[in-house]
């Protein structure tokens, strides 16, 4: 039996509920950072303090998928703005934010459908 079946049925539906609503809050903070870029930073914070709280659940996934796209979105940023004298850094940059839309998109997607990422083949 998973966790997920097992949470449910020990009763331990509020943990489960509490934690979608986190995760569904950190793609919210994730989309917002567009606009206030301090709040990709209060996901991540967020995502490894309930890290441990996901585990066994098809939820630890997205919380993973968001850790790494904070960290790909960090490292191709800094990428971006060294290269910037170049003239090739802002075309990092955009892409930076174009893959960031598409991993909070593809994975908001999934996560309201109740879909694991990074599925096993």
């Amino acid at each position: 039996m998973n966790e997920v079946k097992h949470m449910e049925i020990t009763g331990d539906t509020e943990k489960l509920s509490r934690l979608k609503t986190i995760i569904n809050v950190v793609y919210i903070l994730q989309a917002v950072y567009f606009v206030f870029g301090v709040t990709l930073i209060v996901a991540v914070i967020i995502d490894y303090v309930k890290r441990g709280d996901a585990e066994n659940t098809w939820m630890a996934s997205h919380i993973k998928w968001q850790i790494r796209s904070f960290w790909y979105t960090i490292l191709w940023t800094v990428l971006g703005g060294i290269l910037i004298p170049v003239g090739i850094g802002f075309v990092i940059l955009a892409a930076a934010n174009i893959w960031l839309i598409y991993r909070i998109v593809k994975g908001w997607l999934k996560f309201i459908d109740k879909e694991e990422l990074y599925q096993k083949v």
